[in-house]
């Protein structure tokens, strides 16, 4: 069955960072539940949009491509593609610069642009919409010496989940944030070696990071089935790391 033909009783999700981590793990339990997800990913991976979020023009472009592949529907973004990398303060000045604008363009910006793509799509369609954002706990305790810009970004999602959320949800275009700790993904993956995974866990009652399908689940959760007057919420999932 075409895109085109499945997608009148069925989903269409747009996910961002889809080749791996919370992303395929979230993608999977969509398809799971019938949803037609469009992935994308930085390099070219099998049917996923390839582009660099790190370049001004890739949201544009991820977005067009998008609703092409859609039949001109989009129905939830997922914004979940990030970067988390080390950013000593005693770096050389313009290395550290330039990490801080990688990061915050990567992991706040493309977000912020996608997201507003997405909303004018919605209202001038006059459709109901979600946006999940895969933020993390940095949002509201912050993260290591190395990594202000992370945390700072974080932070910057979760006020722009909040602004759409109440700035249009008379129009039933909901927003939904998840703030994870530490999830056993590639990403975290060389911070957690370096830092000693069993030490890290110790340090979370639950006694372990979340795996990759638990975040996806709330994901998917939020994507197809959060009540609308959920609308607005962040929902920690850290093993009570960060108990707000």
């Amino acid at each position: 069955m075409s895109m085109a033909a499945a997608s009148r009783n069925s989903p269409i999700v747009l996910i961002t960072g889809s080749s791996r981590g919370i992303g395929a793990a979230t993608a999977a339990s969509l398809i799971d539940r019938g949803a037609l997800v469009i992935g994308h990913a930085r390099r070219p991976i099998a049917d996923l949009i390839d582009a660099d979020l790190a370049e001004l023009s890739a949201p544009q472009r991820i977005w067009q491509r998008a609703l092409s592949r859609s039949g001109g529907r989009i129905d939830v973004l997922i914004n979940n593609a990030g970067l988390f990398c080390a950013n000593a303060i005693d770096r050389d000045d313009g290395a550290w610069q330039g990490a801080w604008e990688e990061t915050l363009r990567i992991n706040l910006s493309a977000a912020a642009e996608l997201s507003r793509l997405a909303v004018l799509h919605w209202l001038a369609e006059r459709r109901p919409g979600r946006i999940v954002h895969i933020a993390s706990r940095a949002a509201h305790r912050g993260d290591s010496p190395d990594h202000w810009h992370y945390a700072a970004a974080k932070g910057g999602m979760i006020a722009l989940h909040k602004t759409i959320a109440r700035g249009y949800a008379h129009q039933q275009i909901l927003s939904f944030a998840i703030s994870p700790g530490f999830v056993a993904t590639d990403m975290a993956a060389d911070y957690l070696s370096e830092n000693q995974a069993a030490d890290i866990a110790a340090q979370i009652p639950l006694g372990r990071v979340a795996s990759s399908e638990e975040i996806a689940r709330i994901a998917t959760f939020c994507a197809l089935d959060a009540p609308p007057s959920m609308t607005g919420a962040v929902i920690d999932a850290n093993g009570a790391s960060h108990v707000r």
